[in-house]
């Protein structure tokens, strides 16, 4: 049985002799993906998945040993590749552009905040992300641990606005999600909070959207900008 590391980055190739394989890891990452899509992590089992396939559990079991190597192909193929850097750009721009498609990945996966926690192995696709992150960095005379910090702090910042979103099934930002409830709870109680009224109404008079995205992102891209300008000095 090979280990999740072999499983993730190495697959076996087909066998020359005997019966071919009738599955591949792809399509088995897919139809975990489609299960975890409709119905979460929790839904989505060895039995469910071989059953979209075709074939019976103990034959799925033959490409994957279960579902915790099943959930990390599932993330891997979930997550996918990060979007390429552009040309030219500085270590800024590519760094808010790579937060915001990982955001994007997590709203379209909702299930992968759950999955991609803990110590546990990364996948191909999980690394290159790290990788362009950590690649947009260097140079700019950041120490190795800093720059897998700054990593850490947006994809922080990424996956917590992402579980919002996922738990309030707001696509229209913070103040969608929080405004019905949260004026029920103010209404006859302006006066006790007088400071979150005005701020909910504020949101609403530029639009009724929230900015906590890209806020967080400006913020967090100050900060590291500081630093990297005390560096050069």
């Amino acid at each position: 049985m090979r280990d999740l590391v072999t499983l993730l980055w190495e697959p076996a190739e087909p066998p020359r002799r005997g019966p071919r394989p009738t599955l591949t890891l792809a399509a088995i990452a897919g139809a975990g993906i489609a299960a975890a899509d409709a119905d979460g992590l929790a839904a989505t089992t060895m039995q469910r998945v071989a059953e979209s396939l075709g074939v019976t559990k103990m034959a799925l079991y033959r490409y994957v040993p279960g579902k915790t190597e099943l959930v990390a192909l599932m993330l891997d193929a979930a997550v996918g590749a990060p979007p390429d850097p552009v040309p030219g750009a500085g270590w800024r721009e590519t760094l808010d552009a790579w937060a915001k498609a990982l955001f994007a990945r997590f709203c379209e996966h909702p299930w992968t905040l759950e999955a991609a926690v803990g110590a546990r192995v990364l996948g191909p696709c999980e690394l290159t992300w790290l990788e362009r992150a950590v690649a947009a960095l260097t140079g700019t005379g950041l120490h190795g641990g800093e720059m897998l910090d700054v990593a850490a702090t947006l994809s922080g910042h990424v996956r917590n606005l992402a579980q919002q979103m996922s738990a309030a099934s707001a696509p229209d930002g913070l103040e969608s999600e929080l405004g019905g409830p949260m004026q029920a709870v103010l209404a006859g109680r302006e006066d006790r909070f007088p400071a979150v009224t005005a701020a909910l109404a504020s949101i609403r008079t530029a639009g009724g959207q929230d900015q906590a995205l890209d806020f967080g992102l400006a913020r967090i891209l100050d900060g590291v900008g500081m630093l990297i300008d005390s560096r050069g000095r």
